[in-house]
């Protein structure tokens, strides 16, 4: 304080007042202060930002613009103003967090993992889920509660109002990759977002391609447009809410609206994936986590609804992880859909749970986790954001992970996970074939708090295999695919 003080009087301020004054009037700066107080001659300090402009940045537009290349007439069709906006493709993991601390508010854990907020919105909004009514799918769509009828009209206004609004972003980022390990049956997925956060986000859980991959990605078969920071006009036929989430078959597109919770783009690249892989694949995708024993390869298979167990369970250390939550059941053995995993964080430790713990470190992203503000510690035991505190991080941070992400082997062990809060199960029971096929159809489980828009306490349900909120065929030519269980 006595040298702040020192420094208002030598640039002649009054302590008490302001003062203006001219510069002819100001005396030699170091003149007030003692000569063992005068610090040594220093490099000047470069701010951050400005050394990126002048420095990083040019170097940053080469790149992106080879990275777009021929993509370039994507966008355009698309409706993008390749004039005013800056698309970052694939933008590497540092400069996301860069981005992100920047202009998000972002924070930089002491772990490495940053900590981002999803804003109103910590769950997903099933109610406010459509899917457009359209001749090449509307007959094998299961409409109801779950799966609500869009108009197409609907959509291209939808559509249209998130591109109007990724225009008027000074950064724009696209984020280029797959969901499937097994190539024969993988898909090319694009995601277009204004938050480095659901950049880094989408980085992390897709499947990561090379750079010969990324450079030869050609046309996506289905693209995401995300403009959850902006919100859907609730008087537009159709919507409920200002929250959208939008998925269009016949042109593989995706619109959200209105959320800005990274985990809708998760689940609708799954949701995708419940279409595709009946119907054009003819193989059966799975709302379980997986794993594989080390010595016996023997493959184990965890159904159930979020927030039950899947990742925990998987990450065993004696077993090599498959992946947490969304995989294929093929005819030649399982595969992941996803390049990474989204791990509850509530009461999390590195005594309960040590692989997860530790893979929260640079290059994850914390979601609406609490943190302390004097040591930038996450605080897994604080809930007053919400229960449904996420981490998600590349799978390859799970030091026994198998990459890639298949094996050539049917399952021996399917495990049916129940979050049965009002204790109508038994705690463990061992099933028949047709017992096990009743509860995989029935699913008879409880939804857990904060992992949907709403629900703040367990709520009994009954989840069509262990997967409801994200199944899109009709339940008729799912059991066509699941009789490879039994």
């Amino acid at each position: 304080m006595r040298y702040r003080w020192l420094a208002i009087k030598c640039l002649g301020f009054n302590s008490n007042r302001h003062v203006v004054f001219s510069r002819p009037n100001l005396r030699p700066f170091t003149s007030c202060f003692p000569t063992s107080t005068i610090m040594p001659i220093q490099t000047p300090y470069v701010t951050p930002h400005i050394l990126h402009k002048n420095y990083a940045q040019s170097s940053d537009a080469e790149l992106y613009s080879n990275l777009i290349g021929k993509e370039l007439e994507f966008f355009s069709q698309a409706g993008f103003d390749m004039d005013k906006i800056y698309l970052k493709r694939n933008a590497p993991v540092a400069q996301l967090y860069e981005d992100a601390i920047r202009n998000e508010g972002a924070i930089l854990s002491s772990s490495g993992a940053l900590i981002n907020f999803s804003g109103k919105k910590t769950g997903r909004s099933p109610k406010d889920k459509r899917i457009v009514y359209e001749d090449t799918s509307k007959d094998d769509i299961w409409w109801g509660s779950v799966n609500i009828k869009l108009d197409e009209h609907t959509f291209e206004i939808n559509r249209e109002r998130a591109i109007d609004y990724l225009n008027t972003r000074d950064n724009v980022y696209v984020f280029d990759g797959f969901a499937g390990w097994d190539p024969k049956y993988r898909i090319k997925v694009r995601v277009i977002c204004a938050r480095a956060y659901h950049a880094l986000f989408m980085n992390n859980m897709l499947i990561r391609p090379t750079e010969e991959e990324l450079a030869n990605f050609g046309e996506p078969d289905f693209t995401i447009y995300n403009a959850g920071q902006f919100p859907a006009n609730r008087f537009t036929n159709g919507m409920s809410s200002t929250t959208s989430v939008e998925v269009n078959f016949k042109r593989m597109e995706m619109v959200i609206l209105g959320t800005e919770y990274a985990g809708e783009m998760k689940k609708g690249v799954f949701s995708v994936m419940h279409y595709l892989q009946p119907v054009k694949f003819g193989q059966l995708s799975l709302h379980s986590s997986a794993n594989v024993g080390i010595k016996d390869n023997d493959v184990t298979l965890f159904f159930g609804l979020s927030g039950t167990g899947k990742t925990t369970l998987s990450a065993d250390p004696n077993r090599l992880l498959i992946g947490d939550d969304e995989h294929v059941w093929s005819d030649s053995g399982v595969f992941n859909i996803e390049g990474g995993c989204y791990a509850k964080c509530i009461n999390l430790s590195a005594e309960k749970e040590p692989e997860i713990f530790n893979a929260i470190r640079f290059g994850s992203i914390l979601e609406n986790v609490v943190y302390n503000p004097l040591n930038r510690h996450p605080d897994y035991d604080d809930v007053s954001i919400t229960e449904n505190t996420r981490c998600a991080y590349p799978i390859e941070f799970i030091p026994n992970a198998k990459i890639p992400c298949v094996v050539d082997r049917q399952p021996s062990n399917i495990i049916m996970l129940t979050c049965d809060a009002f204790g109508v199960l038994p705690p463990v029971s061992k099933l028949t074939p047709e017992q096990a096929s009743y509860h995989f159809l029935a699913g008879y489980t409880s939804k857990t708090p904060g992992t949907e828009d709403g629900v703040l306490e367990p709520i009994p349900t009954f989840s069509t295999c262990y997967s409801a909120p994200f199944i899109v065929l009709h339940v008729g030519l799912l059991c066509e695919s699941s009789a490879c269980l039994y």
